[in-house]
């Protein structure tokens, strides 16, 4: 049985299943093993996670913790909270503008390694074109809020660190209009997700793009691109609220994150902001040392670790301006389909519309067709999540966005 405990419970003969938290939290190699010395017992503590998955027939059990089923039951009514604000409705076609955001893609790629390539040179960052990259982003998503957001998922592992600054300014602008935030703060949130990780560009390129775990050596060099980044926009006179988001986006509210251990209302706006929109984008992009996770799946697992890594209200917001199930989610219906998710439905969650094209049941292809779910209520309706790679599905993104994930010449 799994159940999830606190990391002080932890002790020799457990199994641990899962960590909840990102890989930069913890020095284990692995994300599943056996706790089989009292030196891991304690790195696990020493650790930023606060709490792991064990499963209690592999290894030892503890009293007290929450089983599955009462963290899926938390979890998902986090999610349906949601549903209470109204979302963006678009105003063109998710298939036109996908077109439209794919060149957006290409140029802001060529535009990000520029920019890197002036950081790492010394010279001045370019104000200006910094504010047309977000003028750019943002007239993308009012013709359509899930089109750039979800394109830019698809780039390949190596140019994860130019296209991550797109996708994280993306997101940080469409929080920032699902929270109702001025024009002017929108603005500044889509150029603080442009610059969050700028510090990386001062990083040794092998360290960003290694393919295997980093050694603590690593990981704790690594976590120094807050604070240079930080350095870097105040000698070149940016706001103190975009140097906020550099130096503290990796805070959390129960204050096991870095570099300064903030917590709570200690924390800017802003920064929990992209604290929130800095790791989706990470969970749902391939990166060189592991695969991306669906869209629907980096949701629940977020809201999973709420409201310790990251602030409800906001995560809330952010939840309502992707949806519980993204654009692009692998998703089972009641009638035994499988489908990816298209596009939202303005007043509700839960009735996107869905491309259907596989039978769970039969265990083979169908006729694809859409469905909008909206129009289905009391016959139709999504029942789970599914894994892509539990049904040996390749190249699924075709289905929704016309595109194949990974490939390099994607954006140029």
């Amino acid at each position: 049985m799994l159940k999830r405990i606190p990391v002080a419970d932890a002790c020799v003969g457990m199994f641990v299943q899962e960590l909840c938290g990102s890989w930069m939290d913890h020095p284990f190699w692995k994300t599943r093993f056996l706790l089989d010395s009292e030196k891991d017992v304690q790195r696990l503590q020493a650790s930023a996670i606060r709490e792991v998955w064990i499963d209690t027939e592999k290894g030892l059990d503890v009293l007290g913790g929450e089983s599955a089923i009462e963290v899926a039951a938390s979890t998902e009514a986090r999610l349906l909270a949601a549903e209470r604000e109204p979302a963006a409705k678009p105003q063109t076609d998710l298939g036109d503008e996908m077109g439209r955001a794919l060149k957006l893609c290409a140029r802001s790629k060529e535009r990000l390694a520029s920019l890197f390539a002036e950081v790492r040179s010394g010279a001045p960052l370019d104000g200006p074109q910094l504010e047309a990259q977000v003028e750019d982003i943002g007239e993308s998503l009012s013709r359509h809020p899930h089109a750039l957001i979800s394109l830019a998922r698809l780039r390949a592992a190596s140019d994860y660190h130019y296209l991550h600054a797109l996708a994280v300014s993306a997101l940080m602008i469409a929080l920032a209009r699902q929270m109702g935030l001025s024009e002017a703060l929108v603005q500044e949130a889509g150029v603080a997700g442009l610059l969050h990780d700028i510090g990386e560009a001062l990083m040794p390129a092998e360290l960003l793009n290694s393919p295997g775990k980093l050694s603590r050596i690593d990981t704790t060099l690594l976590r120094d691109h807050p604070a240079l980044g930080a350095e870097t926009l105040t000698k070149q006179g940016f706001s103190a609220a975009l140097v906020d988001v550099c130096l503290h986006h990796h805070e959390k509210p129960d204050g096991s994150g870095y570099p300064h251990r903030l917590q709570g209302e200690q924390i800017g706006l802003l920064a929990k902001m992209c604290a929130i929109c800095d790791v989706y984008d990470a969970l749902t992009s391939d990166r060189p040392y592991q695969k991306g996770l669906d869209p629907a799946e980096a949701m629940r697992r977020m809201a999973e670790w709420c409201p310790a890594q990251f602030d409800d209200g906001i995560f809330r917001a952010f939840v309502k301006a992707l949806g519980i199930y993204p654009t692009g989610s692998l998703v089972r219906l009641e009638s035994g389909r499988l489908g990816v998710v298209l596009e939202q439905h303005p007043q509700s969650l839960l009735t996107p519309k869905v491309k259907v094209f596989f039978s769970a049941r039969s265990k083979a292809p169908i006729p694809q067709e859409v469905l909008d779910l909206s129009k289905l209520v009391g016959r139709e309706r999504i029942i789970g999540r599914e894994a892509e790679e539990e049904w040996g599905f390749r190249n699924l993104e075709e289905l929704w966005s016309g595109e194949r994930k990974g490939r390099n010449t994607l954006f140029g």
